[in-house]
């Protein structure tokens, strides 16, 4: 049996800690008097249980009582006997069972320490925790035993928990249990885990070993450890440019492959704000100066994520497919809201290690993260451990904390082909892949089958609106054929199609775009996994829209090929009206029908649709039941139905060369979803071929075009492939902005046939640059920019 949610949802049960989670920044905390692993100690307790909580309080009363019950019956049905501390965790051939087993009696251990949990100082449940600690050290977790399995659940599961454990239970564990247990540790973490930054070292895993390693040197009071988990930190901050860590874009990647800031990622910010904490103040605190490239980070790379309490499952890896897990206590599904939540709590704990500065304007950012979920209340989240439930309640109730506003603009991460762009009443992100990125990440039987998530998965939310959508049991009933937004064969693929933990990258190199921080240019050389299937697609985002272009779609499966212009989950009864071109369609599920383009379509609680090009447009309204099971082996069984409304273009079986032209209006009226299909003069496709994508709109200033190889677009020329967005300003400058997605030309010129009287501000790489009668760009490689654009500004003629 794999489960993984125990190993990377720990805490949800176990209640503090830095797998996902964090803990209470020990501010207030006074060490206490003598020996320095006393005094860490204290401040790493502080840490796990967050300090002093108001157990009389809800939500804390009610958690409290539930951590009592479920320590009470872990302690009644813990039942010792040879591969197995209770009889539905035997680990004989399984080390998630044996860690999971280490993760109860973390659990059991915080109920027992806790006030009002009930069981507080229970000498029935103190037995049965020295008891369970001894059982598996005799029998699985010891010096000299060979490991098996997963290495993750012997170097950092297991090992995390049962030093929490030492911690949480020092003075009640005797002494020479505490130097087997140490043994343990140092047989399965030696100091050479961290001897090089490589393989399963890298990246967040990095900054767990760490925490095993400081937390060995707490325990076992061995300054040396100490030191080198500090010191093992420094690979961890630095900027990378390939493999696992963060990127100067903003972009952090893990297992090489794989956009991972809201799982991988959460773990390393709060790791880090642990870590901080527990060191500051002492001789081995951490002073490398890279750690500020961790602070910036928090807005950087994490921040354009979150939304309204969420974060974006296009950054969450294999992780979206642990909804209901089999293995959790509480069997309380996990979604992007709960994920969003505890990336929520490490920020504040990082706030902690933070300049005064950037701490206010954090503690103001979750607070307005908070406040506007309205889907899934943080304070309300049953999943969360109480430390970090008590950290945010805490600036909830702080009057000196100023909510602020969802930060605005458009976001690109070229080194992990992600986009966000950000509106003032709506959001979305746009998933794609390349030969330097995965289609997907399956691997320890998740995500099955999420294959189609890089083929140009578009997913939005409104303010106030929609931000269950893909929380909603999303993953496991939506069709995964018909993700929002792709362009997919229907060829059938097996469960994990491509191969384990980012082996499906597509032979593509054109991924990626422009932006002048507002709007965007974004293109994909699209390559189908497992399929013949290519195309050329781009995306204009723009101020109430995002213009959908394809061209040259190809393929020989032998089976259907779908453009999705979305498919909205309407929840396990919804009957959102869908209006077609002013005429209200029947809602009744499995109903279908076909439409001719150009036409628009509305769909009620959502937003409009503007489908201009030639062609056939489908709409479907559909229930489906799925299992979490199907989509993780370790989830639920349990069917769940959910309805939806999928609208997507129709290009047939084995196109040769089909194309298409929409646009999605987030939040749109029927009235101005028509206004828009009716204004022909609003935008002009400037190009969509194999050779150039390309659209204008006057009134924006605004000029895009993505061209897949030499060639002009409307007033664009390029001499090699490139992606170009121009926006005029009403204060007669405009901004140029260059990119080489690929990063392979050699060298490119740019063209922009507009009178130009200056260039204003410039890049360093351009090689030359000539205004007048049209501006003409000379760049050399802009390989080393590696797919971020360069900026021109000029003053117009």
């Amino acid at each position: 049996m794999t489960d993984v949610w125990s190993r990377r949802a720990f805490l949800s049960a176990a209640g503090g800690g830095a797998l996902l989670r964090g803990g209470t920044a020990p501010t207030t905390v006074a060490a206490p008097a003598g020996r320095v692993d006393d005094a860490l100690r204290a401040v790493w307790r502080a840490l796990l249980l967050g300090g002093e909580i108001p157990a009389a309080q809800e939500p804390f009363r009610s958690r409290l009582a539930d951590l009592g019950a479920l320590a009470g019956g872990w302690r009644s049905t813990m039942a010792p006997a040879p591969g197995s501390l209770w009889p539905d965790l035997g680990y004989a051939g399984d080390p998630e069972l044996m860690m999971q087993s280490y993760y109860r009696l973390r659990t059991m251990a915080e109920a027992y320490v806790r006030p009002g949990t009930g069981v507080t100082g229970d000498g029935a449940l103190r037995s049965a925790l020295l008891d369970g600690l001894d059982h598996l050290h005799a029998d699985v977790y010891y010096a000299g035993r060979e490991r098996y399995g997963n290495w993750y659940c012997w170097q950092i599961g297991a090992p995390q928990a049962l030093l929490d454990l030492c911690v949480l239970l020092y003075e009640e564990v005797p002494a020479a249990g505490l130097v087997d247990f140490c043994a343990a540790v140092d047989h399965f973490v030696p100091d050479s885990a961290v001897g090089s930054y490589t393989g399963t070292s890298t990246g967040a895993n990095r900054v767990d070993l760490c925490r095993v390693l400081a937390l060995r040197g707490v325990v076992g009071g061995d300054p040396a450890k100490l030191a080198l988990a500090r010191d093992a930190l420094a690979p961890v901050f630095p900027y990378v440019t390939a493999g696992d860590g963060l990127y100067r874009d903003g972009s952090f990647v893990q297992h090489t492959w794989v956009p991972y800031t809201g799982t991988y990622g959460a773990v390393l910010l709060g790791g880090l704000g642990m870590l901080f904490a527990l060191l500051k103040g002492t001789p081995w605190q951490v002073t490398d100066p890279g750690t500020q490239i961790a602070f910036d980070a928090v807005e950087r790379a994490w921040a354009p994520f979150l939304f309204n309490g969420l974060v974006m499952d296009c950054v969450s890896g294999r992780a979206v497919s642990r909804g209901l897990m089999v293995a959790d206590p509480h069997q309380v599904q996990q979604d992007d809201h709960a994920r969003g939540h505890a990336v929520l709590a490490s920020v504040l704990l990082l706030a902690e290690g933070a300049n005064t500065a950037e701490r206010a304007r954090w503690r103001g950012l979750v607070k307005g993260w908070m406040a506007r979920d309205h889907y899934s209340r943080p304070l309300a989240d049953t999943a969360l451990p109480l430390a970090s439930l008590a950290r945010l309640a805490a600036v909830e109730s702080d009057a000196s904390v100023t909510a602020l506003p969802e930060p605005v603009g458009h976001r690109l991460f070229p080194s992990m082909d992600r986009a966000t762009h950000r509106r003032p009443r709506w959001a979305a992100s746009l998933s794609m892949a390349s030969k330097r990125i995965a289609h997907y990440e399956t691997g320890n039987g998740e995500n099955l089958r999420g294959w189609h998530t890089g083929s140009g998965m578009l997913c939005w939310w409104g303010a106030d609106y929609g931000n269950g959508q893909y929380s909603d049991a999303f993953w496991p009933t939506v069709d995964p054929y018909r993700l929002p937004g792709t362009t997919v064969s229907r060829k059938v693929l097996a469960d994990g199609a491509g191969g384990d933990w980012g082996a499906s990258r597509p032979d593509a190199a054109w991924v990626g775009g422009t932006t002048d921080g507002e709007f965007a240019s974004l293109g994909q050389h699209l390559r189908g996994l497992g399929s013949t299937l290519t195309a050329r697609r781009s995306w204009f985002f723009l101020a109430d829209t995002v213009v959908c272009l394809g061209a040259g779609i190809r393929c020989s499966d032998g089976t259907p090929v779908e453009t999705v212009i979305d498919n909205r989950n309407l929840g396990a009864s919804g009957t959102h009206a869908l209006t077609m071109g002013g005429v209200v369609q029947p809602a009744t599920p499995g109903w279908s029908a076909a439409f001719h383009s150009p036409g628009w379509a509305h769909l009620a609680g959502f937003g409009g649709y503007v489908m201009s090009g030639s062609g056939t447009f489908r709409a479907l309204r559909e229930a489906r039941t799925g299992r979490w099971s199907e989509v993780n082996r370790g989830g639920s069984t349990k069917p769940l139905t959910r309805r939806y409304l999928t609208l997507w273009h129709d290009h047939g079986t084995d196109p040769a060369g089909a194309g298409y032209v929409h646009q999605l209006m987030p939040g749109a009226t029927p009235a101005q979803t028509a206004a828009r299909a009716a204004a022909s003069g609003w935008l002009a496709v400037l190009a969509n071929s194999e050779t150039a994508q390309g659209v204008s709109v006057p009134s924006l200033g605004f000029t895009g075009a993505n061209f897949w190889q030499a060639g002009s677009a409307g007033p664009l020329e390029a001499t090699a492939p490139c992606s170009v967005t121009v926006r005029e300003r009403p204060d007669g400058t405009a901004t140029v902005c260059v990119s080489d997605p690929a990063r392979e030309a050699a060298s490119l010129t740019v063209v922009w046939n507009r009178p130009v009287a200056a260039v204003l501000s410039q890049p360093p790489d351009l090689v030359s640059v000539t205004a007048g009668a049209r501006l003409r760009l000379a760049f050399g490689s802009l390989t080393a920019a590696e797919g971020a654009g360069r900026q021109v500004v000029v003053r117009l003629g």
